[in-house]
């Protein structure tokens, strides 16, 4: 099939590269805008008591007071607010609720703190808008006229709240995806440069790369509106590095390969035509692996991964096809000038370093397996440490910004729980009134909670029926013990229920407690379904039961000797109190999934090798030997542009960019190269049971390869190399 591909792609280059460039217009020109949502609560399912309380909110309190954005007064030197400024915060308040901005449904004053030196101004905007771009616009309206109203007063002014939060955090996402856009051009730029000598060659995957983003980010947005999905802003940075990553990484294995023919003295356009024949199957089945595991991602019960997993797929779906088609259009069309004006493409390379950790693996294969499996085991230790944390907000924009400061001024100035309440909604079970003289008792017991700070109740609907009771927690909504605090007020709020009532927990803290719960439905739902998909894809692919077993477990040490290491890292090295809620859920996916492409290259090579006649041992030797530079050169490229997250001055992307590059890293220069042929060598011929994908029938002739590398095959009998790719 892939000899058929790569004969159609080059006998017609032009046709290829136009249809390309049609199909492009077309989808840009014609894509809907990509929908963008940072509400927490919309990352859950509506079966969560957390979801359930806001619907019941909506309900039974339809004009209830939620503030979107929170103005935070305090006076310019520091010290106690006086009547003058207090009157100043009376007439910005007034004055704001008169400009009647966009989103905006309410604005009143709110209470002043304990120690005088601060005072607020609560703005409520429509609910059903929350997290949205509208919000996000109306906040920095917000910004701005409530700084001008302040102006020739002594009062400095904050805006916080999730309104605020929202804009911040789209202004940092977008200087993010900037730094992250322009790390990764540099990166893959220098290392091309460096690599191949050759700026054709360097600039090339820059630039189909471009047109494949292009076109997959049309594509996503299609199928986000098609389906109904909502984007989170991390998910551009996180295309940016996967399209480019991802795409530079087919790029050279199929490079490396049309080079390899070239040297074997192949015509440039057989070069290629054979390039996609012998690497398209590792290509497809790379990308097929990656493909799956992202496409596991709609298991999930939370939205944000729900999104990203389609969006990913597509988005590698199309470098893939691009891979395929489009780059051997290019190059074929370019010919042998594609290296100009190295001239290095021409002679065959001793390839010192990889030869020599070629015979290292294959005289000792037991030693090179137990040592590299033993830095796995070690750095996995780290996992015992790991702690999540749900504050998805903070951790998408550096501390610095607007809202983030005044989040913790509000903390420090007010009870901690006090910017984002619990809410207790008692309803009647059978729609009568209910009974008013339990109330002060349930207050009670409600307050008595360990972790809470204070409880009484807030208001009664009109029918009487569903009352709303107020739990301010002593801690910030986002923390362990707020979470652990609001799973013991669900406690009690559900067993002291007055008879014939029943109880619903809402607010900030109960949504991160369903988070909590969501997560660990996750893997113990992603984790095992994308493994057992990628099991199919590398049986399929080397058609043996055994070596996808041991494939998977080395993946797996290479999953937890990542996330050992950033706990490490950012737990105990930086004092970070948790790592990202959905970070080991991301991490796992890319670095078994990426991970793996690294792996089946590999072992694809050691069989090619060990099909030509070669014993066990002496194949993962010379797949290390020849299969070793492209490895290298990808798994360097890859890791390095998903380190560019790092740049982006968040904490989310820092940790995912960190936890992603040091996987990959891990899986190209310890389990591909050492650890996988090691054991391979290890196992020998019992690694292909039960077919015998690894030899040749009789003495290894072209009569035992598949018909198109019999065909080929004549065309490789001189290659210097003494091999066949």
């Amino acid at each position: 099939m892939f000899r058929t591909i790569g004969n159609a792609v080059v006998r017609h280059p032009v046709w290829t590269i136009v249809a390309w460039l049609i199909a492009a217009v077309a989808i840009v020109a014609t894509a809907p805008g990509l929908p963008s949502n940072s509400d927490e609560s919309s990352f859950l399912p509506k079966s969560y008591e957390s979801i359930k309380a806001a619907d019941l909110q909506q309900k039974a309190f339809p004009s209830a007071f939620t503030p979107s954005a929170i103005a935070l007064y305090q006076r310019t030197d520091g010290g106690r607010l006086t009547d003058a400024d207090k009157k100043d915060v009376a007439r910005i308040t007034t004055e704001l609720g008169k400009k009647h901005i966009d989103q905006v449904q309410k604005v009143v004053p709110g209470q002043p703190s304990k120690d005088g030196r601060y005072d607020l101004t609560l703005v409520q905007m429509d609910s059903k808008k929350a997290g949205q771009p509208e919000q996000a616009d109306a906040a920095q309206v917000l910004r701005d006229d409530v700084k001008q109203l302040a102006k020739g007063t002594h009062l400095e002014v904050k805006l916080g709240g999730s309104a605020a939060q929202a804009l911040d955090q789209q202004d940092s996402s977008k200087r993010g995806q900037a730094l992250i856009g322009i790390g990764t051009f540099v990166i893959i730029l220098v290392t091309l440069l460096i690599i191949f000598r050759a700026p054709i060659l360097a600039i090339l995957p820059l630039i189909l790369i471009g047109l494949v983003s292009a076109v997959a980010n049309g594509l996503i947005a299609y199928a986000t509106k098609l389906f109904g999905l909502q984007a989170n802003s991390s998910i551009s940075s996180i295309l940016i590095v996967v399209l480019f990553g991802v795409g530079t990484d087919y790029f050279l294995f199929l490079m490396f390969r049309y080079r390899e023919r070239l040297r074997a003295g192949d015509e440039p356009k057989l070069a290629m035509i054979n390039a996609v024949d012998r690497v398209g199957e590792a290509i497809a089945s790379a990308a097929g692996a990656v493909i799956i595991a992202f496409l596991a991602l709609v298991l999930s019960t939370l939205g944000f991964l729900k999104q990203m997993g389609p969006a990913l797929a597509i988005a590698v779906a199309a470098t893939l096809i691009a891979g395929l088609t489009l780059i051997p259009a290019v190059v074929s069309l370019i010919g042998p000038k594609v290296f100009w004006p190295s001239k290095s493409w021409q002679r065959e390379p001793e390839n010192a370093r990889f030869a020599a950790l070629g015979r290292g693996v294959q005289r000792r294969p037991a030693l090179t397996a137990g040592l590299s499996g033993l830095v796995l085991v070690v750095l996995s230790l780290g996992i015992l440490n790991f702690h999540a944390t749900f504050d998805l907000a903070s951790g998408s924009m550096p501390k610095t910004k607007e809202s983030m400061v005044a989040q913790d001024e509000m903390q420090k100035a007010y009870s901690a729980g006090a910017a984002a309440p619990t809410d207790v909604y008692l309803s009647s079970a059978d729609g009568k009134p209910l009974d008013r003289s339990a109330f002060d008792s349930y207050a009670r017991k409600l307050g008595a909670v360990d972790g809470v700070a204070d409880a009484r109740m807030n208001q009664v609907n009109k029918t009487g029926t569903t009352a709303d009771f107020t739990v301010t927690l002593k801690y910030e909504a986002s923390t362990d013990k707020a979470i652990d605090a609001v799973g013991r007020v669900r406690d009690v709020a559900h067993a002291d229920a007055p008879d014939g009532t029943e109880a619903l927990v809402g607010g900030m803290s109960s949504i991160y407690k369903d988070i909590d719960a969501a997560v660990n439905h996750d893997y113990r739902t992603v984790f095992p379904v994308a493994a057992i998909l990628i099991m199919i894809i590398l049986g399929l692919l080397l058609r043996s039961v055994v070596a996808p077993w041991y494939l998977m477990a080395s993946v797996g040490l290479g999953f937890g000797s990542t996330l050992g290491a950033t706990v490490w890292i950012f737990q105990n090295g930086q004092g970070h109190s948790g790592l990202m809620f959905m970070l080991p859920v991301i991490m796992y996916l890319f670095v078994v999934a990426i991970g793996t492409d690294y792996n089946i290259l590999m072992i694809a090579r050691l069989r090619e090798e060990a099909r030509e006649g070669r014993e066990p041992r002496e194949a993962a030797g010379m797949a290390l030997r020849h299969a070793g530079p492209t490895v290298a050169a990808a798994g360097f490229i890859l890791a390095a542009t998903f380190a560019t997250m790092m740049l982006a001055g968040n904490s989310l992307l820092t940790e995912m960019g960190f936890a992603v590059s040091f996987g990959i890293a891990v899986a190209a220069f310890v389990m591909s190269m050492f650890f996988t042929p090691s054991l391979t060598a290890l196992i020998g011929h019992a690694a292909w049971w039960p077919g015998h994908g690894d030899r040749a029938a009789g003495t290894g002739s072209a009569a035992a390869l598949p018909a198109h590398e019999s065909e080929s095959h004549d065309d490789v009998a001189h290659d210097p190399a003494g091999r066949s790719n």
